[in-house]
């Protein structure tokens, strides 16, 4: 490497905005407490930031190839810091939701322009190795989400999860301004606006709907219309994509069952193997009465052997096909989910580590391949739409699950407690129900949801590695001529933990 300092800005950067995606799950539960925060209030903190960043990334990463990426990236990390502040001040926990979902888009105007960056800033082989390390930091991000969050939520308190970002923002941004060149993409691209915002109406009607279903039953009048209109945008977002010159997603991709088994594989993974981790942090701490450092380290064994296996697998399963190790590592992770399920009144912390190990091994499986399975299923011209698209699903598949497992969670403890005591619970609120209810009784409660929401995520798991054996058979690729895209698009945005 000739120069490190454009990979150390955009590095810096990245680590942050991905970091944030998990640092959240451990503080819930003094969030909920100091906030007065429901169930679903929790559920938004989590997936406000998620969706913003799943919905608007594609758009976000034409714009960067219109204004120039380097200023967008500097003002996608100004918003990100403002954003952080606000969550850290948030007097309620509307105005936090409302300033994660203000982080999400910083984060996707970073997310978005990393990778461009880094592919007009090195070449050759330099290009290879910044490609690796900003990889490895990235996963390095996701693992230690969890643990950042627990030391500094038993620490200084869970408002220094944001606060620690205003210094980071700042230096990234220095970096940034001083090291990396400013690139665009090709003159006369014009930017999806309409597109974008039909997606973004998608993505939250349907999360929302999902939330609500939890606490207003599936066949509410609020849920209905809420579905609906998360149909009626899905069909506008069609209908604009197959009229629009420079579409966010080109539809006639989807026309390869090998790009269309990734994107699946790519919802199916974010939402089997990380969206049940809110349910999980809560029951430890409020249920089991662990500190948000020790619960946070119960977490660990997915993210280390998914560091391990990533890590050793590199070597041995070169030339293995992607369907094979992606189809495998989703079976994997699923029946990870299951074996979670398992849990009792009495059961402890012990009883989900097996279950977190074995998702582990299928995350590292995983992880590696997904954006390559991706890239080989479409021509070299479409490869930075179909990087973007996979990190757009995966972002979607974890605001989702974390939706789905929390009504799931919720509908099987309101069989024993009712609706308001289930809610309560599962919403970090364990200590305001032993008064009234017996230890044993809030204890297989919250573990009966847990089992329920577990075996939905190990079934999404499942179906989602039998549809990637089955549709990701062939890396030929379309004919370059027959979907066209712009050449500027090429250099992936690679999806990371």
């Amino acid at each position: 490497m000739r120069t490190w300092g454009p990979l150390t800005a955009v590095c810096l950067g990245t680590f942050m905005l991905l970091l944030d995606v998990t640092i959240v799950v451990v503080a819930l539960p003094d969030m909920a407490r100091a906030l007065n925060a429901s169930l679903s209030d929790l559920q938004w903190v989590i997936d406000g930031y998620a969706l913003a960043l799943a919905a608007l990334l594609l758009g976000v990463g034409a714009a960067a190839d219109v204004l120039g990426r380097r200023r967008l990236n500097v003002a996608g990390t100004a918003l990100f810091a403002l954003a952080s502040l606000g969550c850290g001040l948030a007097s309620n926990a509307d105005v936090l939701v409302a300033a994660r979902a203000l982080q999400g888009l910083g984060a996707a105007a970073m997310f978005a322009t990393t990778l461009p960056l880094l592919g007009a800033a090195y070449q050759g082989r330099d290009r290879s190795v910044a490609l690796g390390i900003w990889g490895a930091v990235s996963g390095a991000a996701a693992a230690m989400g969890p643990i950042v969050g627990g030391l500094l939520t038993e620490g200084p308190g869970w408002r220094w999860i944001f606060f620690v970002n205003l210094p980071v923002s700042v230096a990234s941004m220095w970096l940034t301004l001083r090291l990396v060149p400013e690139s665009k993409g090709q003159a006369g691209r014009r930017v999806d606006w309409a597109g974008t915002a039909a997606f973004a109406l998608f993505a939250g009607a349907l999360t929302y709907g999902v939330v609500r279903a939890g606490s207003e039953g599936w066949t509410s009048a609020v849920t209905t219309v809420t579905l609906a209109v998360a149909v009626l945008a899905l069909v506008g977002f069609v209908a604009v994509e197959r009229r629009v010159a420079h579409p966010l997603l080109d539809l006639r991709l989807l026309r390869t069952p090998a790009f269309t088994g990734v994107l699946l594989g790519a919802i199916g993974y974010n939402a089997a193997a990380f969206g049940l981790f809110p349910y999980l942090s809560i029951w430890l701490q409020t249920v089991l009465g662990m500190s948000p450092v020790t619960g946070s380290l119960v977490l660990l064994p997915l993210a280390a052997t998914s560091f391990v296996v990533a890590a050793v697998g590199g070597r041995l399963l070169h030339g293995v096909p992607a369907r094979l190790t992606i189809g495998v590592g989703l079976l994997l992770i699923g029946a990870g989910g299951i074996a979670l399920a398992m849990l009792d009144a009495g059961s402890s912390w012990g009883a989900i580590v097996p279950g977190l190990a074995l998702a582990g091994l299928g995350t590292g499986l995983v992880a590696p391949g997904l954006a390559g399975a991706a890239l080989a299923a479409v021509p070299a011209a479409n490869s930075g739409m179909a990087g973007g698209a996979v990190n757009t699903f995966r972002q979607l598949g974890y605001a989702l699950g974390v939706a789905v497992f929390g009504t799931v969670l919720t509908s099987r403890m309101q069989d024993t407690l009712g609706h308001d005591a289930a809610h309560t619970l599962a919403g970090g609120g364990a200590a305001a129900l032993r008064g009234t209810l017996s230890e044993h009784t809030v204890r297989a409660a919250f573990a009966s949801g847990l089992n329920a929401a577990a075996v939905v995520a190990g079934a999404v798991g499942l179906v989602a590695g039998v549809l990637v054996l089955v549709m990701v058979r062939s890396a030929r690729k379309a004919p370059e001529a027959e979907i066209p895209a712009p050449p500027e698009r090429a250099f992936a945005r690679q999806p990371q933990p």
